[in-house]
């Protein structure tokens, strides 16, 4: 089977990092989906979205992403967010009133919302 070294480091601390067969995340471009072997890219990550790693080992990772940089090589993949929190992590009932709450007229109200969901996302919800 093939396999890629994935690090999911955010600013404030390394998340994840193994050997993995996937890995799916949103770009400012689109979502891009990254098996072994894949041609060298560097790319934004979407303000607020979510990424998902499937380890070798048959677990699957997901986290909430905001903000950062996704380099791709041939045989590693580095996640640079400027916050991640794990699904595991994610306070559901807090997301929720954060989206609820936040004023979708001004950009920072949307910019909170759409964390908000992504956090949601995340957390399978």
């Amino acid at each position: 089977m093939a396999e890629m070294t994935v690090d999911l480091v955010a600013v404030e601390r390394k998340i994840w990092s193994g050997q993995a067969t996937f890995l799916k995340a949103r770009t400012t471009v689109g979502e891009i989906g990254v098996l072994p072997g894949h041609e060298a890219t560097l790319a934004q990550l979407e303000d607020a979205g979510v990424v998902r790693v499937d380890g070798t080992d048959g677990t699957s990772t997901t986290l909430a992403v905001r903000g950062g940089f996704l380099h791709i090589t041939a045989e590693n993949v580095t996640v640079l967010a400027e916050f991640a929190e794990l699904a595991d992590e994610i306070d559901v009932a807090g997301a929720r009133a954060a989206r609820d709450k936040a004023d979708t007229s001004d950009p920072q109200g949307a910019a909170d919302a759409a964390w908000a969901e992504a956090r949601l996302q995340a957390a399978g919800e």
